[in-house]
């Protein structure tokens, strides 16, 4: 799933504790609708109060730099130099890892420039900060700014099946879950090889503790994209959590010979110690 990280996903033990953050719903089952709704909060007024959703910590030359830009910004009266501004600016945050405020300066820079690239700039932006996200109120926010600006990618190519794939992620944490699991299974109908959206049905899968069926998308997901490690551990997980355990040792023994990233091996080791 992750070209640019579609949806953060840190492999361990914190990603599996990330996982049961997200509603439970019945994702696979044929015919089956069933899930906790979650109540959204109203979306976060669309002005530059929307950057201050988290300060970042920056050195004084940073800060400076941030502050001449947005002076620039402010100040400019040509479209274009505000838009070089507003692009300086969301780099700077993209570096730092201040995703929702990159989201709102380059939303700026399509505002005086509407161009399909900086749409999909800022839609990108905004998922990333969603993938981070963690009370209620943001990730409404960053979802919503997500369909925004994709949504006007997608106005211009409709095929595009890796951003339907974000937008409908978006609706998974929303107040009707299932409009994302529809089009996540919409996506698999006219591209059954989506690596995008095996990964993430076997996510959901597993979050709605339906393992059997999570096994089957990761065992797709690998089968057709075998670099995919993430997807290759959570076929492990999978293994794991419906009892399979002779499948589960294979796999992990697998995974630990695609990686020599400690924290991986370490969260891998744990769950063979347990078989």
């Amino acid at each position: 799933m992750k070209k640019t990280q579609l949806i953060l996903i840190v492999v361990g033990v914190l990603a599996i504790a990330g996982l049961y953050a997200l509603p439970s719903v019945v994702v696979d089952n044929e015919g089956q609708a069933d899930g906790v709704s979650q109540d959204n909060a109203a979306a976060s007024s669309e002005s530059t109060e929307a950057i201050a959703m988290h300060e970042p910590e920056l050195t004084p030359d940073q800060q400076l730099q941030l502050n001449t830009l947005k002076l620039q910004v402010k100040e400019d009266s040509s479209s274009e130099d505000i838009v070089s501004s507003s692009e300086e600016l969301a780099g700077i945050y993209q570096e730092i890892g201040k995703y929702d405020s990159a989201g709102y300066y380059l939303g700026l820079a399509y505002e005086n420039r509407p161009e399909t690239e900086l749409a999909e700039k800022a839609g990108n932006a905004y998922y990333e900060a969603f993938s981070f996200a963690l009370d209620q109120e943001k990730v409404n926010y960053t979802a919503e700014q997500t369909r925004k600006y994709l949504n006007l990618v997608l106005d211009n190519d409709p095929t595009r099946l890796d951003l339907k794939t974000k937008i409908a992620m978006t609706y998974v944490s929303s107040s009707n879950p299932m409009q994302g699991i529809t089009m996540l299974r919409e996506i698999l109908e006219e591209d059954p090889q989506n690596e995008d959206g095996l990964f993430n049905m076997g996510i959901l899968s597993m979050q709605s503790g339906q393992y059997k069926r999570a096994t089957e998308r990761f065992e797709e997901l690998v089968k057709y994209h075998p670099d995919n490690l993430q997807g290759q551990f959570y076929l492990g997980v999978s293994y794991f959590e419906s009892d399979q355990k002779n499948k589960a040792k294979a796999q992990f023994e697998k995974v630990k010979e695609l990686t020599d990233d400690p924290t991986i091996i370490g969260t891998v080791d744990t769950y063979l110690d347990q078989l």
